[in-house]
Protein backbone atom coordinates (compact mmCIF):
# COMPACT_ATOMS: atom_id res chain seq x y z
CA UNK A 1 0.00 0.00 0.00
CA UNK A 2 1.48 3.59 -1.09
CA UNK A 3 1.61 5.81 1.27
CA UNK A 4 -0.57 8.58 1.54
CA UNK A 5 -0.10 12.11 0.00
CA UNK A 6 0.49 15.16 1.92
CA UNK A 7 -2.72 17.31 2.23
CA UNK A 8 -2.15 20.81 0.50
CA UNK A 9 -4.48 23.58 1.62
CA UNK A 10 -4.89 27.20 0.82
CA UNK A 11 -3.60 28.31 4.10
CA UNK A 12 0.07 29.78 3.99
CA UNK A 13 2.50 27.62 5.82
CA UNK A 14 3.98 28.74 8.67
CA UNK A 15 8.00 29.26 8.98
CA UNK A 16 10.36 31.92 7.97
CA UNK A 17 9.30 34.17 5.12
CA UNK A 18 11.69 35.00 1.95
CA UNK A 19 14.54 37.31 2.16
CA UNK A 20 13.02 39.56 0.05
CA UNK A 21 9.27 39.81 1.99
CA UNK A 22 11.70 40.66 5.04
CA UNK A 23 13.96 43.48 3.15
CA UNK A 24 13.17 46.83 4.77
CA UNK A 25 11.84 49.69 1.83
CA UNK A 26 14.61 50.97 -0.29
CA UNK A 27 16.02 54.60 0.30
CA UNK A 28 14.14 56.73 -1.89
CA UNK A 29 16.81 59.06 -2.22
CA UNK A 30 19.45 56.52 -3.34
CA UNK A 31 19.39 55.63 -6.75
CA UNK A 32 20.63 52.03 -8.53
CA UNK A 33 22.47 53.39 -11.55
CA UNK A 34 23.14 49.12 -12.71
CA UNK A 35 20.23 49.83 -15.08
CA UNK A 36 21.78 53.18 -16.27
CA UNK A 37 25.22 51.67 -16.98
CA UNK A 38 28.41 53.51 -18.35
CA UNK A 39 27.71 53.72 -21.98
CA UNK A 40 28.03 57.65 -22.57
CA UNK A 41 24.48 58.94 -23.58
CA UNK A 42 22.46 56.63 -21.55
CA UNK A 43 19.84 58.27 -19.87
CA UNK A 44 17.04 57.25 -17.38
CA UNK A 45 13.67 59.27 -16.46
CA UNK A 46 13.24 60.02 -12.55
CA UNK A 47 9.83 60.58 -11.35
CA UNK A 48 9.56 59.67 -7.68
CA UNK A 49 8.78 61.42 -4.35
CA UNK A 50 11.13 60.99 -0.96
CA UNK A 51 10.32 62.02 2.89
CA UNK A 52 12.53 65.24 4.21
CA UNK A 53 15.07 64.70 6.96
CA UNK A 54 14.33 66.90 10.01
CA UNK A 55 17.49 69.91 9.32
CA UNK A 56 15.99 71.30 5.97
CA UNK A 57 15.23 74.94 7.06
CA UNK A 58 16.35 78.32 8.37
CA UNK A 59 15.32 80.51 11.23
CA UNK A 60 12.09 81.28 9.73
CA UNK A 61 11.11 78.94 7.57
CA UNK A 62 11.92 74.99 6.10
CA UNK A 63 10.49 71.83 4.98
CA UNK A 64 8.57 70.27 7.29
CA UNK A 65 10.07 66.40 8.76
CA UNK A 66 8.47 63.94 6.54
CA UNK A 67 6.87 65.85 3.85
CA UNK A 68 7.28 65.06 0.67
CA UNK A 69 9.55 66.36 -1.97
CA UNK A 70 8.96 65.23 -5.55
CA UNK A 71 12.09 64.60 -8.03
CA UNK A 72 11.48 64.71 -11.60
CA UNK A 73 15.19 63.87 -12.78
CA UNK A 74 16.85 62.85 -15.53
CA UNK A 75 19.87 61.13 -15.29
CA UNK A 76 22.50 60.62 -18.07
CA UNK A 77 25.73 58.75 -18.12
CA UNK A 78 28.62 60.71 -19.31
CA UNK A 79 32.12 60.47 -19.62
CA UNK A 80 32.91 61.71 -16.09
CA UNK A 81 30.29 60.07 -14.12
CA UNK A 82 26.20 61.01 -14.26
CA UNK A 83 25.28 63.95 -14.84
CA UNK A 84 21.58 64.93 -13.29
CA UNK A 85 19.47 67.37 -14.53
CA UNK A 86 15.70 68.33 -13.52
CA UNK A 87 13.44 70.17 -11.18
CA UNK A 88 12.46 69.27 -7.12
CA UNK A 89 9.14 70.21 -5.67
CA UNK A 90 9.35 70.95 -2.15
CA UNK A 91 6.18 72.20 0.39
CA UNK A 92 7.66 74.94 3.40
CA UNK A 93 6.16 76.03 6.07
CA UNK A 94 7.24 79.48 8.35
CA UNK A 95 6.51 83.04 10.05
CA UNK A 96 6.58 86.13 8.20
CA UNK A 97 9.17 87.89 9.41
CA UNK A 98 7.57 90.92 9.51
CA UNK A 99 3.81 90.15 10.94
CA UNK A 100 4.64 86.69 12.24
CA UNK A 101 1.67 85.16 9.66
CA UNK A 102 1.89 81.42 9.30
CA UNK A 103 3.20 80.83 5.61
CA UNK A 104 2.92 78.26 3.25
CA UNK A 105 4.43 77.33 -0.43
CA UNK A 106 6.06 75.20 -2.57
CA UNK A 107 9.32 75.61 -3.91
CA UNK A 108 10.01 75.04 -7.29
CA UNK A 109 13.78 74.60 -8.48
CA UNK A 110 15.72 73.74 -10.95
CA UNK A 111 18.81 71.34 -10.49
CA UNK A 112 22.00 70.04 -12.59
CA UNK A 113 24.62 68.30 -11.29
CA UNK A 114 27.57 66.09 -11.77
CA UNK A 115 28.30 62.77 -9.83
CA UNK A 116 31.40 61.86 -10.21
CA UNK A 117 32.83 57.91 -11.22
CA UNK A 118 35.29 56.68 -8.16
CA UNK A 119 38.69 56.71 -10.16
CA UNK A 120 37.57 59.05 -13.04
CA UNK A 121 39.61 62.38 -13.50
CA UNK A 122 37.11 64.80 -12.32
CA UNK A 123 37.29 62.82 -8.85
CA UNK A 124 40.72 62.58 -8.14
CA UNK A 125 41.50 66.11 -8.99
CA UNK A 126 38.57 67.85 -7.62
CA UNK A 127 38.60 68.53 -3.60
CA UNK A 128 35.99 66.60 -1.53
CA UNK A 129 33.81 69.07 -1.05
CA UNK A 130 34.27 70.46 -4.90
CA UNK A 131 31.85 67.27 -6.67
CA UNK A 132 29.56 64.92 -5.32
CA UNK A 133 30.41 61.13 -5.95
CA UNK A 134 28.99 57.82 -6.64
CA UNK A 135 29.44 55.56 -4.31
CA UNK A 136 29.70 51.80 -6.09
CA UNK A 137 26.21 51.45 -8.25
CA UNK A 138 24.50 54.08 -5.99
CA UNK A 139 23.93 57.95 -5.71
CA UNK A 140 23.09 59.98 -3.36
CA UNK A 141 20.04 62.45 -4.03
CA UNK A 142 19.42 64.12 -0.39
CA UNK A 143 21.91 66.31 -0.14
CA UNK A 144 21.70 67.46 -3.65
CA UNK A 145 18.38 68.36 -3.27
CA UNK A 146 19.22 69.33 0.31
CA UNK A 147 21.57 72.13 -0.60
CA UNK A 148 19.30 73.19 -3.38
CA UNK A 149 16.33 73.82 -0.97
CA UNK A 150 18.17 75.32 1.96
CA UNK A 151 19.86 78.15 -0.36
CA UNK A 152 16.71 79.09 -2.15
CA UNK A 153 15.45 79.59 1.46
CA UNK A 154 14.87 83.56 2.57
CA UNK A 155 16.44 84.58 6.06
CA UNK A 156 13.47 86.74 6.29
CA UNK A 157 10.61 85.94 4.44
CA UNK A 158 7.66 87.11 3.99
CA UNK A 159 3.27 86.40 3.83
CA UNK A 160 3.45 89.28 0.73
CA UNK A 161 5.58 91.97 -0.68
CA UNK A 162 4.16 95.01 1.18
CA UNK A 163 3.15 93.47 4.57
CA UNK A 164 3.05 96.32 6.93
CA UNK A 165 4.55 94.18 9.91
CA UNK A 166 3.09 94.52 13.57
CA UNK A 167 2.27 97.77 15.44
CA UNK A 168 4.82 98.77 18.06
CA UNK A 169 1.99 99.99 20.44
CA UNK A 170 0.02 97.31 20.01
CA UNK A 171 1.30 94.41 18.43
CA UNK A 172 -1.74 93.75 16.45
CA UNK A 173 -1.25 93.01 12.48
CA UNK A 174 -1.27 96.65 10.36
CA UNK A 175 -2.80 95.37 7.64
CA UNK A 176 -5.80 94.58 9.64
CA UNK A 177 -6.21 97.48 11.19
CA UNK A 178 -7.60 100.87 10.05
CA UNK A 179 -5.80 103.48 8.12
CA UNK A 180 -6.19 106.06 10.86
CA UNK A 181 -5.12 103.54 13.50
CA UNK A 182 -2.92 105.76 16.08
CA UNK A 183 -1.60 105.20 20.16
CA UNK A 184 -1.27 107.95 22.49
CA UNK A 185 1.80 108.99 23.67
CA UNK A 186 2.37 109.03 27.88
CA UNK A 187 5.28 111.40 29.21
CA UNK A 188 6.49 109.37 31.73
CA UNK A 189 7.37 112.46 33.75
CA UNK A 190 3.69 113.01 34.17
CA UNK A 191 2.24 109.85 34.00
CA UNK A 192 1.72 109.92 38.06
CA UNK A 193 -0.44 112.98 37.78
CA UNK A 194 -2.08 111.79 35.05
CA UNK A 195 -3.53 109.03 36.72
CA UNK A 196 -3.88 110.45 40.08
CA UNK A 197 -6.45 113.64 37.92
CA UNK A 198 -7.46 111.31 35.36
CA UNK A 199 -6.00 114.02 33.03
CA UNK A 200 -3.88 112.46 30.45
CA UNK A 201 -0.18 114.17 30.03
CA UNK A 202 1.99 113.83 26.89
CA UNK A 203 4.66 116.43 26.97
CA UNK A 204 6.83 118.30 29.33
CA UNK A 205 4.05 121.12 29.97
CA UNK A 206 1.06 121.00 32.96
CA UNK A 207 -1.09 118.31 33.38
CA UNK A 208 -4.46 118.66 31.23
CA UNK A 209 -2.65 119.65 28.20
CA UNK A 210 -4.14 117.25 24.80
CA UNK A 211 -2.24 114.00 24.69
CA UNK A 212 -0.17 113.69 21.35
CA UNK A 213 -0.69 110.26 19.33
CA UNK A 214 1.45 108.90 16.97
CA UNK A 215 0.50 107.01 13.83
CA UNK A 216 1.26 103.51 12.75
Amino acid sequence: MSAASPLHSGAPTSGPRPQDARRPAANPWRVDLRELGRRAGSMQELDRSAPTPEDWRVELIGVPAGAEVRLRLRLESVMEGVLVTGEIDAPVTGSCARCLEPIEDTLSLDVQELYAYEGSTTEATSEEDEVRRIEGDYLDLEPLARDTVVLALPLAPVCTEDCAGLCAGCGQRLDDLPADHAHEIVDARWAGLAAKFGTPSSSPGAPGESPTTEEN
